[in-house]
């Protein structure tokens, strides 16, 4: 089940289960809670159960699930089976043995991934613009459709999403170096410092010759 759920929602592009969602009413006019033939319980109009914000809530929730459950698979699979042989070698539960050995280790690899991840569903939320959920796109249009600044109002929208992820990017970077303590590497360097290795050739060869 879980595999098909993880093919399924990987396959399909995160618009048309927007769609989708959005237009489930279609399809099932009513939803209700019954023994069939017997009694109903309880029972809502679809439409009125998925507005245009819960079937965006619903759609993006199906896809970012779908593509953690592969991160958190690699991250795990990325332990040597070692370190769980050896823990069971000491006598410890499986639980411990997830919690104390095995998740912590994984989380330097699931870390990365899962930050990358979190940036890229806060800039696709632009998206739900087509479904009319008043995000920060869909904000910017109703503006410029009155005033005709399309060109800086879009400026503006690609400022705040720089914003939005710098924020996460400098989340990221702590939770990295948190899980990241007793491994050398960036672990004990500065947020800039950190960045300028990562992204500058230049930055790396001078880090190099200093050290």
């Amino acid at each position: 089940m879980s595999f098909g759920y993880v093919w399924l929602f990987r396959s399909v592009p995160p618009l048309v289960q927007l769609l989708f969602w959005f237009q489930l009413a279609s399809l099932y006019p009513t939803l209700s809670l019954s023994i069939p033939g017997v009694k109903t319980f309880a029972s809502v109009d679809t439409a009125h159960l998925f507005t245009g914000l819960t079937a965006a809530f619903v759609g993006l929730t199906f896809d970012i699930a779908a593509f953690s459950a592969e991160i958190i698979r690699g991250g795990l699979i990325s332990v040597d089976h070692g370190q769980t042989e050896a823990a069971k070698s000491l006598g410890l539960g499986r639980r411990r043995i997830f919690w104390r050995i095995v998740f912590p280790q994984a989380m330097p690899a699931i870390i990365p991934a899962s930050g990358n991840m979190i940036i890229g569903i806060a800039k696709a939320t632009s998206i739900v613009s087509v479904i009319a959920v008043q995000d920060l796109l869909y904000s910017v249009q109703l503006i410029y459709n009155q005033n005709y600044l399309i060109i800086p109002l879009l400026i503006v929208a690609t400022i705040w999403y720089i914003v939005i992820t710098t924020v996460l990017s400098i989340g990221q970077y702590y939770i990295e170096r948190h899980f990241a303590r007793g491994k050398g590497g960036d672990a004990g360097s500065g947020l800039w410092r950190s960045t300028w290795r990562r992204l500058s050739p230049l930055g790396r060869t001078e880090l190099g010759g200093l050290a």
